[in-house]
């Protein structure tokens, strides 16, 4: 299929969406969504944020919670990123337990993860927080017959950039290892 050059235009969204839950020195939670999460090793993942209310108590504590976005907390998580946690308190947005990192665990969510800052890195008025997971909560019945999360069940809503939508996940495409083995079988490779 022939191809159109459309310029230098950053491609890679939709991407995942996720609401951070903090806590300051205090003890006082805050949430903030976020779009900018990124795996970088089969050990650490980051967060790429602006300066926020969020940020600031993650540099404080070294610790945050990763919610992964469903249809049942959307409007709610659009609603914390409208406004600043600097300006209003979010800690009653979200029902919520605390994990064994006495972090947010925001019930609604169905996949959360409570992560430890292990550096910070920053480019284009953006600090990168790289985390590694400590711990890992999924919803009764989203996992597979394996324990592991069943993506189908789970399925996290993307934000996408240039257009300020929220795309629907969920949809099996394949089985990764096996499809590639099949059509090497079919070309004769």
């Amino acid at each position: 299929m022939e191809k159109e050059n459309i310029g230098s235009v950053f491609a890679l969204y939709p991407s995942l969406a996720a609401v951070l839950g903090t806590k300051d020195t205090e003890g006082k939670v805050n949430f903030m969504p976020v779009a900018h999460v990124g795996i970088v090793s089969h050990k650490h993942l980051t967060l790429s944020l602006h300066k926020t209310k969020t940020l600031e108590n993650i540099l404080a504590t070294k610790k945050v919670s990763i919610n992964l976005i469903n249809d049942k907390m959307l409007a709610a998580a659009d609603y914390c990123g409208s406004i600043s946690g600097n300006k209003v308190d979010k800690s009653s947005v979200f029902a919520f337990t605390e994990g064994q990192n006495g972090l947010p665990i925001i019930s609604d969510s169905d996949l959360v993860m409570e992560c430890t800052m292990v550096d910070d890195w920053q480019i284009d008025h953006f600090d990168n927080i790289v985390c590694t997971v400590d711990a890992t909560y999924v919803s009764k019945g989203m996992t597979d017959d394996k324990g592991k999360p069943d993506w189908s069940k789970i399925k996290p809503i993307l934000f996408e950039m240039p257009s300020y939508k929220y795309i629907h996940t969920g949809d099996i495409a394949g089985d990764c290892i096996k499809m590639g083995k099949e059509w090497k079988e079919s070309k004769g490779r």
